[in-house]
């Protein structure tokens, strides 16, 4: 198997398109010890509050989204990253278009 491909770069931005009314996701890394995931919200999309078990890190790669972390809302823009505690109750939604990378270690 070559190896080739996986060796040139990329683009997050270039890598997820769009769709209407959804959430589109590609997951990057899958590993025991943890996952990468590249996500493309349309405006107005969202991930219902839930908990998960481990840290994750999300960083906007395009647009804008409302991080909800334990009942709080932040904002977070294009080049901006967040980490959501493990435990702690959260849910995102796309103030615009948005492309996410998540990054979750366990």
């Amino acid at each position: 198997m070559s190896t080739s491909n996986q060796l040139q770069p990329k683009k997050y931005i270039e890598d997820i398109s769009f769709q209407p009314a959804s959430i589109v996701s590609k997951q990057i890394i899958k590993k025991p010890n943890g996952n990468v995931t590249l996500f493309s919200f349309d405006e107005g999309e969202n991930l219902s509050e839930h908990t998960s078990p481990f840290d994750a890190l999300v960083y906007i790669v395009e647009g804008k989204m409302s991080v909800t972390i334990g009942g709080e809302p932040v904002e977070v823009n294009s080049n901006e990253y967040l980490v959501m505690p493990a435990d702690i109750p959260h849910g995102l939604k796309a103030l615009m278009q948005t492309k996410m990378l998540l990054t979750m270690i366990k």
